[in-house]
């Protein structure tokens, strides 16, 4: 895999000549290696239940053949099993084995792929976007609006140790200002980070911000004016239109499939047709569809757009929660041209309220800065020091994996519920990693109505129609993921079930 030129000194060096590596996180535990194996388990049976492939009544094979198959202990595929029958999922039947249990069924993928548009289009979503925002904060409801882990999932005691650590020592720096580019340890840590997964960045290619949608905000105003045309998914997250909006711009849509994320023929056809300015995706888990972009394609795209010297803004705050093994590739990571900026945040997987992102800067890195220094000078200071303390204790790999399986059997869990309560005719996604499912509701279903009326049941949700400047995901929904499952989420799905069986159009 190709990787950046490398722009600052490798780590090991001292820490003033650009690095101090994080302390080594270490392999995974016993336990951690353990439980990732029977979840392994979990979702292959899961999935192939969803898929169809065995029915309602199936057997499933026996421990030992399983076992087998997938090169793992009779214990671990039993613990699995055992599982999926508290799930409800499967059953055991005497001296017989397992089986998928009677009224379980699969539901399809969404198939639906939209043509590439005739031309840009001006984006109106702010006082709709707006509305669901305010249902997603507010605590009182059950949280299927929001993809944001759990207050218990959090690591609250860790970030509490450090923080205090950090006034007691160094109590008058953190009461500063930082700088503008932001805290260097913590910029360091970054840059390792990315260093690690095969991107020659170096701390001052980094550039804190509040979170990763002022990351996107500053690349759109460096890469843009208004009246541009930019290419986005569709679906797309929901920030991804309200600041083109905010910024007089106009999108333009090419289709991502849950399957196979963004096809470079469709990247083709509109660049062949329109003065594209820039292109902002997010190939890894794309929310809400959840889809991945394979590399071969991450690829062929990068090359389209360094023909014509347009930059790609990469939304990357998913990557890490992948349900593999391996990390997803970035496009930073096959960026031979110096085209894209990476944003991405830790309010996904660590601290929310530290509203704390980066950007990989890349050729815009000064522009960047000066309308950083324009926007809010610069990031706050304190939280800053205990993320790149947090960073160097390596305890972020520790939470990623902690995250991993709540969100992944949260979803698997989200799923069969789904295939149980709702309505004939919806399809779902499988994604392999991010934490929202696209659900497709039957046709003639209203996605805004069920929004208003799941939420005065106590419910929030993301209507369809917040992810695309169009009309065409009407009878869509975002389910997002906390990393929890317990009878008050089942509770909700079941009654969002009911009232999805009643919001038909006409």
């Amino acid at each position: 895999m190709p990787t950046r030129p490398f722009v600052a000194t490798p780590p090991g060096m001292d820490r003033d000549a650009g690095f101090d590596s994080p302390a080594a996180p270490g392999a995974a535990s016993s336990g951690d290696a353990a439980a990732f194996q029977y979840h392994r388990v979990e979702r292959h049976v899961a999935d192939m239940i969803q898929s169809g492939r065995f029915r309602p009544g199936d057997r499933l094979p026996s421990l030992r053949g399983l076992a087998t198959s997938m090169g793992l202990s009779i214990a671990t595929v039993g613990h699995a099993y055992l599982e999926l029958e508290r799930k409800g999922i499967i059953e055991a039947r005497p001296r017989s084995g397992y089986f998928v249990r009677s009224g379980m069924r699969g539901l399809p993928v969404p198939q639906a792929r939209p043509e590439p548009p005739t031309g840009p289009r001006e984006v109106n979503r702010a006082r709709l976007i707006s509305t669901v925002l305010e249902a997603v904060g507010n605590r009182d409801l059950v949280p299927f609006g929001v993809l944001c882990p759990d207050e218990t999932l959090l690591p609250g005691r860790a970030l509490g140790r450090i923080l205090s650590e950090v006034m007691r020592s160094r109590a008058g720096e953190a009461a500063a200002y930082a700088t503008i580019p932001g805290d260097l340890e913590l910029r360091r840590q970054i840059a390792w980070r990315h260093r690690e997964c095969g991107v020659g960045a170096g701390p001052d290619d980094i550039l804190i911000t509040n979170g990763a949608v002022e990351a996107l905000y500053i690349a759109l105003r460096c890469l843009t004016r208004p009246g541009d045309i930019v290419m986005i998914q569709s679906p797309t997250y929901y920030c991804f239109l309200q600041l083109i909006e905010s910024l007089g711009l106009r999108a333009i849509e090419v289709p991502s499939s849950p399957e196979a994320g963004v096809d470079p023929r469709d990247v083709r056809h509109i660049l062949d047709r329109h003065r594209v300015a820039a292109c902002a995706f997010s190939p890894n888990f794309n929310n809400p569809d959840g889809s991945l972009t394979p590399d071969d394609a991450k690829r062929e795209i990068l090359d389209m757009l360094a023909e014509r010297g347009i930059h790609l803004i990469e939304d990357d705050v998913s990557t890490d929660l992948h349900y593999g093994p391996s990390r997803p590739s970035t496009f930073l990571q096959w960026d031979v041209h110096g085209l894209v900026t990476l944003c991405s945040s830790f309010s996904k997987t660590v601290a929310p309220g530290f509203r704390m992102g980066w950007m990989v800067t890349g050729r815009i890195g000064e522009r960047a800065r000066e309308i950083k220094a324009t926007t809010n000078v610069c990031g706050a200071t304190l939280p800053q020091f205990a993320m790149a303390e947090y960073l160097r204790q390596g305890l972020f790999e520790r939470q990623l994996r902690r995250l991993r399986t709540a969100f992944s059997r949260q979803m698997q869990a989200m799923r069969m519920h789904l295939a149980d309560c709702f309505p004939p005719g919806t399809g779902v996604t499988r994604p392999e990693g991010g934490g929202v499912l696209w659900v497709e509701l039957p046709p003639g279903t209203d996605g805004v109505e069920l929004f208003f009326r799941a939420r005065q049941a106590g419910i929030s949700v993301a209507p369809g129609a917040v992810f695309s400047t169009q009309e065409k995901f009407a009878n869509y929904l975002r389910l997002g993921c906390n990393g929890l499952w317990n009878e008050r989420m089942a509770e909700g799905l079941r009654t969002l079930g009911r009232l999805a069986g009643e919001c038909r159009v006409g």
